[in-house]
């Protein structure tokens, strides 16, 4: 559990604060800013979460809801309540795709101490590594009137699959969105919930150009149009507190819940002209923002299995994304195997050890690697069959060190082939941001991304998504004459 880190701020009795959340794979966070100062004076608030392989097969992916807001609830418990009253704003976003249904009147309730929880009519979110929905399953479905492909994991065609495979199951709901949609109806107690553009893109059949879903499309294909909800432009509020929420003031406007990604890059981009950010956590994105004006082209044959795609950024621009299912779960993998393979020898050694002692031994490994290792064993999503592969393996190149640089060394690799260096220079990017928890703590990826793509790259330990969160927020509704550095 991650300390509390509070800044001192100027007129601490006088400021007013945007609160972060960031629901993402792995880690629930949360911020606060000053609406004043642009200053980030409590950060580092987090809770850890986890996947669990669903009951329908080790290609399910599924969350628990309850622990989610759990992790939640543990966060904001952890500030002070003098701050959170000066919370005049609350800004979300999290992770991608995944999609949670509920019933309404059954998705919260609230307890005698009238704090709001997680009800029994919720399913479990079903993340947007779920993959269960093949390429013969997706090419079965209409071709979405959209410049954004279908894949497994997203929400709408995750609800396909529970249509055509589980339709008892899904009918019992009539609600969906989104966990961080899920969220912010619960604490605003919406009869219907609301969706930012950015996740809308990311479910599958919305239009983000003339803003609608592809309605007519799914009711000719049985879909359950009734569940989609409302969209509006990202930063737009859902609604206000009609109770306390903590310590956070009734009243309090809430924004409807925004993409991850996209947040991650505000909270990292300083010159969107010239900048690229790369992020490595659970997965790993490059993207740089498209000049204004920009408009994505609808899907054809042509641009149908394309590694870059184009999702709706902020004030009415897009960026350009390349997002690899390939990153910090990859080493995650190669970690847990060495570990199994220890505990088999009878050796009890921490994950956290191990961790330490395979980056240590491939940032020390100075030589080219001569194994060539392509870690991609979640697949792509342009290329879903895709599998890992280890070439050129040789008695002399299986040391621990040079292993570990070839798994780092594949992850950067697989992220150039999808968005290349040369696509960067062409849109005259002249920089990359670093960010992520996995990027931030391992030196040996930080040196492949400045190798592979011959740009100068500086790390930002402080950008994460739920400042950007904030940040995104703050430019709408309070602007100020002070700029972030």
């Amino acid at each position: 559990m991650a300390k509390l880190e509070r800044r001192n701020s100027t007129n601490a009795h006088n400021s007013t604060y945007i609160l972060g959340i960031d629901i993402g794979t792995t880690s629930v966070k949360v911020c606060l800013l000053n609406t004043q100062t642009r200053e980030v004076v409590v950060k580092n608030v987090k809770d850890t979460l986890s996947s669990t392989p669903s009951e329908l097969g080790v290609s399910g992916d599924k969350q628990d809801v309850s622990k989610i807001y759990s992790a939640l609830h543990s966060c904001i418990s952890r500030i002070s309540k003098e701050l959170l009253r000066r919370v005049i704003h609350i800004s979300v976003c999290g992770q991608m795709h995944g999609v949670v249904y509920w019933k309404q009147e059954e998705g919260w309730t609230r307890n005698s101490k009238d704090q709001v929880e997680v009800g029994s009519g919720v399913s479990s979110l079903y993340t947007w590594q779920d993959g269960r929905c093949t390429p013969d399953y997706l090419s079965t479905l209409p071709k979405p009137n959209s410049h954004l492909t279908l894949n497994s994991g997203y929400g709408c065609a995750t609800t396909f699959w529970f249509l055509h495979n589980r339709t008892e199951y899904i009918k019992q709901f009539d609600r969906f969105g989104t966990i961080m949609d899920f969220i912010v109806a619960m604490i605003l107690g919406l009869e219907f919930p609301v969706m930012a553009d950015q996740n809308a893109a990311s479910f599958g059949y919305f239009d983000s150009i003339n803003m609608n879903w592809n309605k007519d499309l799914l009711q000719e294909a049985g879909f359950s149009t009734n569940l989609l909800p409302q969209v509006v432009r990202a930063g737009i509020s859902a609604g206000n507190l009609v109770k306390d929420w903590f310590d956070v003031p009734a009243g309090t406007p809430v924004s409807a819940a925004m993409g991850d990604l996209q947040c991650s890059v505000k909270s990292t981009l300083e010159t969107p002209e010239t900048d690229a950010v790369v992020n490595v956590s659970t997965s790993a994105q490059m993207a740089f923002v498209q000049p204004e004006g920009f408009q994505p082209k609808l899907i054809s044959n042509e641009n149908l299995h394309k590694p870059v795609e184009y999702f709706p950024y902020f004030e009415d621009r897009y960026i350009a994304v390349a997002a690899s299912m390939t990153g910090g779960n990859a080493l995650a993998a190669f970690i847990k195997m060495i570990q199994q393979w220890v505990i088999q020898l009878g050796v009890n050694v921490t994950q956290s050890k191990i961790w330490e002692t395979a980056l240590a031994a491939g940032f020390e490994e100075k030589n080219e690697p001569s194994i060539d290792i392509l870690p991609t064993i979640f697949g792509e999503r342009h290329s879903p069959e895709q599998k890992g592969s280890a070439v050129n393996i040789n008695q002399g190149n299986l040391g621990l060190g040079e292993v570990t640089r070839s798994v780092c060394r594949g992850i950067i690799a697989n992220l150039a082939a999808m968005m290349p260096p040369e696509m960067l220079k062409q849109r005259g990017i002249t920089r990359i941001v670093g960010s992520g928890a996995c990027l931030i703590r391992n030196q040996v990826l930080q040196r492949e991304i400045q190798e592979q793509y011959r740009l100068p790259v500086i790390f930002e330990d402080e950008g994460n998504a739920c400042i950007g969160a904030a940040l995104a927020v703050s430019d709408k509704f309070y602007p100020t004459v002070i700029k972030k550095k």
